[in-house]
């Protein structure tokens, strides 16, 4: 048994091709979660209505994220296909599609940000410091959006072809910069006028103008294979739109029933307090830096096995995808006991009531628990199903059963027993541990493996 799990991870093009991909990548997510972290420990010298408001006016964005984060994995599914295959006039297409339709999405939330942000942060909350500070708050911060939905778009569809490092690049230093920025603009230091919570947004907006300029300016001089021009990018009919778009469109629905499950847990946190909501603020920033190796994991593992589809290695695929289900459990127990070791420092960084910390240190003891859970579920959506064209069953996965099992559950804890917010978190687990034995099930199938690049061929 032992020589067969020794056997099993011996194979050096798999570690390599998950190194090749997996670490820019993987440093790109560890700066944005490692800075987003700073970020909230900048805001939250300012107090826990501040940590409220930023988080709860994020909300907006976070639900935008996922719905262009489903368009464009679901993208991703066929241009890692056509890169597999040689396939390059394909992928522009398809690159193009995803820009009409991320750019599209963007218009619409910029628009709610812009005439409707007090409504949307009542949904949220009833207190009218954390309205009030998030109000301004996201009608700055939403310009952001148009330049994320250019910049994602590319950024992900460069992975596909192996590109990650001009992506990790640019990203990593929009953050540093926005970061500075947002240290100086919030407290007033060198020279610059202080805005409180209000500079956090400015500096986001400015450094994804220029991340979006700079990455776009590195595609076109370095005449790379998704530098399509406009008659490259957008030269698709209604029938390559409606093959694209059929096994995509699950993606983007799953993406947006999830957020919205999610989103449904912070307006659950939110009624029951501004202490529960910084707790959880707080949590979502550390739990973010912890699962950047795991992220990067996954989406490794979705190039790979995409890749291996399209050249018609099916078996190869799923001997990758497993490998990559095992390390995420032993890379996920490793992880909490890190979690362990250094939450206690890393919450004194926080100036808030010991209330809201002695919260955030039981949600981070859960969190430890089922780490290893998250991570391949994770691991299953992203990596493996998404990456064998399986979205129906990923969309039931991951954006059904949210609301079948977690949202009730959750509900329950919160407003009829009464428990404390940790105990409110435990209840949402249930929803990991239902789609955790869901989607090792259907791994272990094979029914997930479908070749995407040969549905639209000569189209």
């Amino acid at each position: 048994m032992l020589t067969k799990v020794i056997n099993y991870f011996q194979d050096k093009e798999y570690f390599s091709n998950i190194y090749r991909i997996g670490f820019p990548i993987f440093i790109q997510q560890l700066a944005f979660a490692g800075l987003n972290m700073l970020g909230v420990v900048f805001v939250g010298q300012k107090g826990e209505a501040s940590v409220a408001a930023v988080g709860l006016a994020g909300q907006i964005a976070f639900l935008l994220n996922l719905i262009h984060f489903g368009t464009i994995s679901g993208a991703a599914m066929f241009t890692a296909q056509f890169w597999g295959k040689g396939d390059i006039p394909n992928l522009k297409r398809v690159l193009g599609l995803c820009l009409l339709l991320a750019t599209s999405f963007s218009l619409i939330f910029l628009f709610l940000a812009q005439f409707y942000p007090e409504q949307i942060l009542r949904i949220y909350s009833e207190d009218e410091a954390v309205i009030a500070l998030g109000t301004d708050y996201m009608r700055t911060f939403s310009w952001t959006f148009l330049f994320f939905a250019i910049t994602f778009s590319f950024a992900m569809v460069m992975r596909s072809t192996g590109n990650v490092k001009a992506p990790m690049y640019v990203s990593v230093t929009a953050l540093l910069l926005s970061t500075f920025l947002s240290y100086a603009l919030i407290f007033g230091k060198f020279g610059f006028p202080e805005f409180g919570i209000q500079g956090a947004a400015i500096a986001a907006v400015v450094a994804r103008a220029l991340e979006c300029v700079t990455l776009l300016t590195i595609i076109y001089k370095t005449k790379s294979p998704v530098a399509g021009s406009l008659k490259e990018l957008f030269d698709f009919d209604l029938a390559f739109v409606g093959k694209v778009i059929r096994p995509m469109l699950p993606v983007i629905l799953n993406e947006l029933f999830w957020s919205l499950g999610i989103t449904t847990y912070y307006i659950i946190y939110g009624r029951m307090g501004t202490e529960s909501i910084a707790a959880v603020n707080i949590v979502a920033s550390i739990e973010q830096v912890a699962f950047t190796l795991f992220t990067a994991l996954g989406n490794a593992t979705s190039v790979h096995v995409g890749n291996r589809i399209g050249a018609g290695k099916e078996d190869q695929a799923f001997t990758f995808a497993g490998r990559s289900l095992v390390l995420g459990v032993i890379g996920g127990i490793f992880m909490a006991l890190i979690l362990q070791l250094i939450k206690t420092p890393v919450l004194s960084l926080y100036n808030v009531s010991p209330a809201v910390l002695e919260n955030a240190s039981n949600i981070l003891n859960i969190i430890s628990l089922f780490m290893w859970v998250k991570i391949n579920n994770m691991t299953i959506v992203v990596g493996i199903l998404r990456a064998g064209g399986d979205t129906k069953f990923s969309m039931f996965l991951d954006g059904v059963i949210i609301w079948i099992v977690g949202v009730p559950l959750t509900a329950l804890g919160a407003f009829v027993f009464n428990l404390p917010i940790y105990l409110v978190y435990l209840c949402v687990m249930s929803d990991e541990i239902t789609k955790w034995i869901l989607g090792i099930r259907r791994y272990r199938s094979r029914k997930w493996i479908n070749n995407l690049a040969n549905q639209v061929e000569g189209i």
